[in-house]
């Protein structure tokens, strides 16, 4: 969907490195995502990845900040997709960081997680009330093609069907 991905990693000796598994295709995916965002990236057209590591709660370092507002790609992106770990803490900070910023949040319910259910609920709570917008991965999706016509429409769609058959936390609790 050439959409610029920024991710941050809490201090990665101790909590470890990026999950591959959020990436279409895995490592290989966010390899070639990686890859896309290397050098000068200003007139890429496909989607990119940079990742940055931090011991800020929010994710919005001075690093981050500084690329955020000073890269082409991120040049008139009023919207922010947030979703990673610990909702309650980094992902509600960087949320609240955005929306002070004047960014509109969509935090994706099925993509947020802490360790304790009260945290990562009172923490969407929290964000929502604070203007962000509650999404789920799916409703996501089809609302950034907007139509069956999107080129991508049927690769997403199989991602989307292939998404709702992995057991999680979340499907499940809904059957």
């Amino acid at each position: 969907l050439s959409i610029p991905i920024v991710a941050t990693q809490q201090y990665t000796k101790v909590f470890g490195p990026t999950v591959t598994d959020c990436f279409a295709n895995g490592k290989d995916g966010m390899d070639q995502l990686l890859k896309n965002g290397e050098g000068d990236i200003s007139n890429s057209t496909g989607s990119t990845l940079k990742i940055f590591e931090k011991k800020k709660f929010s994710m919005m370092t001075d690093e981050v900040t500084d690329y955020y507002c000073n890269n082409n790609l991120m040049k008139g992106r009023d919207s922010v997709v947030l979703f990673g770990i610990e909702a309650h803490v980094c992902v509600q900070q960087t949320c609240l960081d955005l929306i002070e910023m004047g960014k509109d949040v969509h935090v994706v319910l099925d993509c947020v997680s802490s360790q304790q259910g009260y945290d990562r609920e009172v923490a969407l709570r929290r964000m929502e009330n604070a203007g962000a917008f509650i999404t789920t991965a799916q409703s996501l999706a089809f609302m950034l093609m907007g139509s069956a016509e999107h080129p991508n429409f049927k690769e997403i769609s199989k991602l989307t069907v292939g998404h709702m058959k992995l057991p999680n936390q979340f499907n499940d609790a809904y059957k």
